[in-house]
């Protein structure tokens, strides 16, 4: 019997930074329609040979996660402050991070990431409009969530 649900408002992502935030921080003060994706990866390349037959090879990709908080999210804190790190030492750090769906029944790890865009400020319209962080991560790993 498939017991799984839509639901996604339960969902956990902790994110953890090399050096600044080595304990995983849970992300919270999510969009109101949009938490967290991913951007669909392409692990292939392929040659069509001339007589019509199609070559293909596994090559290994990075996987870009988009995260969007509302501009009042505490959360936004964590990555002004990994940005301005990076910033003040010229240098890339690691993340890694976990995405916890209870609803689906899976979490997945990721491992080696890093902080792909960011906007330094939220737009200002009648009122202020979330914020989207891309991180850019080197697997992404899925597993039962029970």
């Amino acid at each position: 019997m498939n017991n799984r649900t839509l639901t996604s408002a339960n969902a956990i992502l902790l994110i953890g930074v090399d050096l600044i935030f080595p304990v995983a921080q849970r992300i919270q003060g999510f969009s109101t329609d949009d938490l967290t994706d991913m951007d669909n990866v392409e692990p292939v390349e392929t040659a069509m040979g001339i007589d019509g037959r199609l070559s293909a090879g596994f090559v290994p990709v990075p996987t870009r996660q988009n995260i969007t908080l509302q501009a009042d999210s505490e959360s936004n804190d964590f990555f002004d402050f990994w940005h301005t790190y990076e910033r003040g030492k010229r240098e890339k750090v690691v993340a890694t991070g976990t995405l916890i769906v209870p609803g689906v029944k899976t979490q997945w790890a990721m491992t080696r990431g890093f902080l792909r865009s960011f906007p330094p400020i939220p737009a200002l319209r009648k009122s202020a409009q979330p914020r989207r962080y891309t991180i850019e991560w080197e697997r992404v790993v899925p597993a039962p969530y029970i």
